[in-house]
């Protein structure tokens, strides 16, 4: 007597009959969907593909806090250099695009404080800083954030032996994360 279409093949049971049958379609709705039109952060550019190059000058700085400008300044050159294609230069008049910077604030605040001393343990620094990458050719903002925000904290060390003024390094973390920010903000055109 021949087999039954539904007899289950020498040696494999329902399960793994439904397994097979089932794993088939899966994959195909895999592979359909595996076009759709989403694509990961960062990898794709609003900018004009004709630039070749970006001038970014110094940032002006319009705070008293010394060489700020120079440190945001660098963290937007390397993540320009590391993340596009676009040559970095000095002059504005040689380049496709200028990119403009100016630390309008820089502030800082106690945030927590010592419960017996009443001595500051914990302070939060907020910088303000205006961005417009400005097409050299047409003279209009390709890009432009009147006030981007970003804050950082650090702690305080109570003893005056160990003291190390923990600042610096916040500035230096929250200028990595502004060059980031600013190069994703423009690549991306948010």
């Amino acid at each position: 007597m021949p087999p039954s279409r539904d007899a289950i093949p020498c040696g494999a049971s329902a399960t793994e009959n439904f397994f097979r049958l089932s794993i088939i379609p899966l994959l195909f709705v895999l592979l359909l969907s595996s076009g759709c039109g989403y694509h990961v952060a960062g990898n794709t550019s609003h900018l004009p593909s004709s630039w070749q190059t970006i001038a970014i000058p110094a940032f002006t700085n319009d705070t008293t806090t010394y060489r700020i400008e120079q440190r945001l300044t660098e963290a937007v050159i390397r993540e320009f250099m590391a993340r596009t294609k676009y040559h970095i230069i000095q002059d504005p008049a040689s380049a496709s695009a200028v990119l403009h910077g100016e630390v309008l604030t820089l502030e800082t605040t106690p945030v927590l404080f010592n419960a017996t001393s009443g001595e500051v343990t914990s302070m939060l620094v907020t910088i303000h800083v205006k961005v417009e990458l400005v097409d050299n050719e047409t003279k209009k903002p390709v890009y432009q954030n009147n006030d981007m925000v970003f804050r950082d904290e650090y702690q305080i060390s109570p003893d005056v032996k160990s003291f190390f003024e923990e600042q610096d390094p916040a500035l230096e973390r929250m200028s990595r994360d502004f060059g980031s920010h600013v190069v994703a903000d423009v690549l991306e055109n948010f």
